[in-house]
């Protein structure tokens, strides 16, 4: 090694001193910024006040169901034995009507409808002054109707639609004199028809109280059923010439208010939020 390279081996000497320091200075400075971010970090409180500001959706998406039913069925019939009109009294039953409606929205004002039903549908008639008559049915009901109106909130809106009975239980009562003298009930009868279809119509005001309509234009007995007579065992058909057709009015609960209670007023919210305690205030 010659006395002028000594100067050249000190200079790469000195270079690759100040590199080397130069990275660990930085490696050193790198690991305190990661120790302080982590630190940080976890020193990172919730904020004291949170507020979001949103929109309510403007109609209920997807099925949702309603729990009702008829209460308070109030009946009338049209009645006629071989042309000649029978005296018939209105019939009023509370029990047993209950039903549950699946519904559908296809935005605040307009929707369809369907479910099943339980009713309890029949007329009282007095074909003379000494006998009178309780005919009855209870029926399992498949509506299918729409709706328009205010379906969000449930303030008012109008429905209608058509409804096919399968009448599963039949009941009769006699009354001489204002005795009862005989009753019997048979499932699945023939004395009436097994499907009775109708149409209704109605209205639902807020909190949960409506008013329905509905009518059976098909005769409410069946003309060919027969029995045969005890006595003389010929085959007797009691029902050939009468004719009975039902409506009736009711106190209409088919669409209950759980599902409108909690409907929202406005359009617009603003949420508050400071630890467990919220707060939603709508606009």
């Amino acid at each position: 090694m010659t006395i002028k390279s000594i100067p050249v081996l000190l200079l790469l000497l000195i270079l690759a001193t100040t590199s080397t320091f130069a990275q660990e200075k930085n490696d050193s400075t790198e690991n305190r910024e990661a120790n302080v971010s982590d630190s940080t970090k976890s020193k990172v409180k919730e904020p004291l006040l949170t507020i979001i500001f949103g929109k309510y959706p403007k109609y209920r998406k997807g099925v949702y169901r309603t729990n009702g039913g008829d209460f308070g069925i109030l009946s009338f019939a049209n009645m006629t034995n071989n042309g000649e009109h029978v005296r018939n009294i209105p019939r009023f039953t509370a029990f047993f009507n209950v039903g549950t409606n699946f519904n559908k929205d296809f935005g605040r004002n307009f929707g369809i409808f369907t479910g099943f039903n339980i009713k309890n549908i029949g007329l009282i008639s007095k074909p003379n002054d000494s006998l009178k008559l309780k005919q009855r049915v209870y029926t399992f009901g498949i509506p299918l109707g729409f709706k328009v109106g205010d379906l969000h909130r449930g303030t008012f809106f109008f429905f209608a639609g058509v409804e096919a009975d399968l009448a599963f239980n039949y009941k009769e009562k006699q009354f001489v004199n204002g005795d009862k003298v005989h009753k019997f009930n048979e499932w699945f009868s023939d004395r009436t028809p097994l499907i009775m279809p109708s149409f209704f119509a109605g209205m639902r005001f807020a909190p949960s109280f409506g008013v329905k309509v509905q009518y059976y234009p098909q005769n409410f007995f069946n003309k060919d059923y027969k029995e045969t007579d005890k006595i003389s065992g010929n085959a007797v058909y009691p029902y050939k010439n009468l004719d009975a057709k039902l409506f009736f009015v009711t106190l209409s609960y088919n669409f209950n208010s759980h599902v409108y209670k909690y409907a929202h007023k406005k359009s617009n919210y603003v949420r508050f939020k400071s630890g467990n305690a919220k707060m939603e205030v709508e606009y």
